[in-house]
């Protein structure tokens, strides 16, 4: 068996009817389940048949991620008996593997991204904040253009480093605005303004994380059962103390994705497993490591492909 990590996406990966032809697995009905006795609403229900709006909305879009992703990897290790050597999320993800690797309680953790999504909405008054993907620009490059726009008054920061050549902006608009021209000017293949509600990773996400700390102070944070790599520092963690300090640096900093996967890739890892309703981490890998095989879980036909992978 071929060592593999798991890993997680984040926001932006949900869609209304998703896991649907999985829901009749018991430990996935089991998980979502849990999650409905924590949120105190019928999020099976919520996730199969929308509205779409309400699924949308932050504090739901963020305990119904998580919810789908545990509910895969429970049902992927228990088909096939494999155990990750490392995990990794993408931002929110990160709570995904946490859980996963039995640091935060399932039940704690749908109620600590709740908070997460509804504090990260209400840190910058919509319309203010904004991101965009910044295309074919190296990691050195975007962080001298956003210093160079900072400089002026503005705010603007590198938020997701993806893959090489992908790196996300984020911060006010008109320091996305004018980081994104600057951008277009020097070099970039293209830039992308990104259709989100909340200016992620970034310092103006101050106020979400001091919420955040008083929610994790809370609850318990365990150990790590292996390691899962943090968001923030690309490095991986098993400590308690130093994954509470990761999440909370993760909303005001930047995900460095592609320098997790390499530093997986780095420490012999041949597959990694995207769990999750989406195969959004997969598109990404072969961009940032051609080495490394992907599969996921999000329906019986890749679940059924992921165990096989796994028993090779």
């Amino acid at each position: 068996m071929k060592k593999f990590a798991a890993v997680f996406p984040g926001q932006g990966s949900q869609s209304v009817g998703m896991f649907a032809d999985l829901m009749d697995e018991k430990v996935v009905a089991d998980v979502y389940a849990e999650a409905s006795d924590a949120l105190g609403y019928d999020l099976k229900a919520l996730t199969l048949n929308g509205p779409e709006s309400e699924l949308n909305k932050t504090e739901i879009t963020q305990p119904a991620i998580l919810t789908a992703s545990v509910a895969a990897y429970r049902l992927l290790t228990e088909r096939s008996g494999a155990i990750p050597a490392f995990a990794a999320g993408h931002s929110l993800g990160e709570y995904s593997a946490l859980v996963c690797a039995g640091s935060i309680a399932f039940s704690d953790a749908v109620k600590l991204v709740r908070v997460r999504g509804k504090a990260m909405q209400e840190a910058v008054p919509a319309g203010q904040g904004s991101m965009a993907a910044v295309l074919g620009v190296s990691d050195e490059d975007i962080e001298k253009g956003c210093e160079q726009v900072r400089a002026k008054g503005l705010k603007v920061w590198a938020a997701n480093f993806n893959t090489p050549g992908q790196v996300v902006i984020s911060g006010a608009k008109d320091g996305v605005d004018a980081a994104s021209e600057y951008f277009s000017a020097n070099g970039a293949k293209r830039v992308v303004a990104l259709a989100v509600s909340a200016p992620s990773h970034c310092p103006l996400m101050q106020s979400a994380a001091d919420k955040l700390k008083e929610a994790l102070d809370s609850i318990e944070v365990k150990n790590a059962a292996y390691p899962v790599y943090a968001n923030f520092t690309a490095a991986k963690e098993t400590d308690a103390a130093a994954i509470k300090k990761a999440l909370l640096a993760q909303l005001t900093g930047p995900v460095r994705w592609a320098q997790s996967v390499q530093a997986m890739a780095s420490e012999g890892v041949g597959i990694l497993c995207e769990l999750g309703p989406s195969r959004v981490l997969s598109g990404m890998l072969r961009r940032i490591d051609k080495s490394l095989t992907a599969c996921n879980v999000c329906d019986k036909a890749s679940l059924e492909k992921a165990v096989a992978a796994l028993s090779e």
